[in-house]
This record gives C-alpha cells, structure tokens and sequence, in this order.
C-alpha cells in the first residue's frame, strides 16, 4: 500500500476548525456523547502525525502528549519551542521534506493534525491523499476555515457515517486529476 496523508479532522457546519483565536471550546459537548466517533480505530491505523505550529501549541497546553508513541513532525519556523515527546521532531522544511521525514520513519498512514493554513498548503503541494471531516452540528460565523488556501480541488467519497450526536463524518479521496474549467 503507498503512502498516505490524512487530513482528520472536526469542522463546524459552516466550515471553520477553530475560532478565530485559535480555540476549540465548542467541540466540548459533542466529545463526551460516549461515543467517540470513530477516533479511536483511525488513530490505531496511523503510524506518524504530522501538524503545524499553532496546532502543537495548543497540544503542549493539554499537559501529557496526547499522541504518545507516534513519530511527529511538527512543521514551524521557531527553534524555541520546548520538544513535548522524544519521538516529537521540529523542523523548518517545505511540506514534501516533513512528509519524507515520516516516511524515512517507516511511516505509511500519516495524520495531518492541522492547521488550515498547513492543510491547505499541503493540498495546494498535491500531498494530500484523504480527507476526513466530521462535521459538527454548529455554526461559528467566523474562524480558521478547514482550508485556508482557496484552490479548487476534486475530491471523490468514500464512505459516510453519521452518529446520534448530529455529526456527520465523511471520508474524500483527494483525485490527483484537476477539475476542468
């Protein structure tokens, strides 16, 4: 099986992962349903994650790594952040080479954690293999969009599930074909 880039992730009905500030506090209500909405079986099906600068932030503000004993590249310009987990790599690289890092990790299935600004540019590389979204059943108005780089792209459903909390998790292959005009 080749390699593939994931991009899991929750977005609210009209399209934004986070606040404008970067927070996540309106997931809470929808991640205690006792359900877990399929997390658990993706992250067991991953070797490696790879995010961007805000998106490790926000995890070294959880306390304990939230991602223990995966191989992470963290994609920043900072050489001052503290390292979370010895299997936790900081670099300044172009996407393709933080992708290659994992690979050469032994690495198949990779987590494109976030952000929307590494999301999108990593889509925009032609990197980017699956997307799955779960939808959640609220609207911010404003925030950082699931995509911050405006790039037509083709994508192809997979598979859909919906839970009884209201969200609705859909799952794209990312088509390497570019839609015509």
């Amino acid at each position: 099986m080749p390699p593939v880039l994931i991009y899991y992730v929750a977005a609210s009905l009209d399209g934004y992962i986070a606040r404008p500030d970067g927070s996540v506090d309106w997931l809470q209500g929808y991640d205690g349903s006792g359900d877990d909405h399929g997390y658990d079986a993706f992250y067991a099906s991953i070797d490696g994650l790879l995010m961007g600068r805000a998106t490790y932030l926000q995890c070294l503000g959880f306390g304990a790594w939230p991602y223990p004993g995966k191989p992470t590249v963290v994609m920043t310009r900072s050489n001052h952040l503290p390292q979370a987990a010895p299997q936790v790599e900081l670099l300044h690289c172009p996407p393709s080479e933080a992708l290659e890092t994992l690979l050469a990790k032994g690495c198949k299935r990779i987590w494109l954690v976030g952000g929307g600004s590494l999301a999108g540019n990593i889509l925009a590389a032609g990197l980017l293999g699956e997307v799955i979204v779960s939808i959640i059943p609220h609207l911010l108005g404003a925030g950082i969009p699931l995509f911050s780089v405006g790039l037509e792209q083709r994508l192809q459903l997979l598979e859909q599930r919906s839970f009884p909390s209201g969200i609705v998790q859909m799952r794209y292959q990312v088509l390497k074909e570019t839609p015509s005009p």
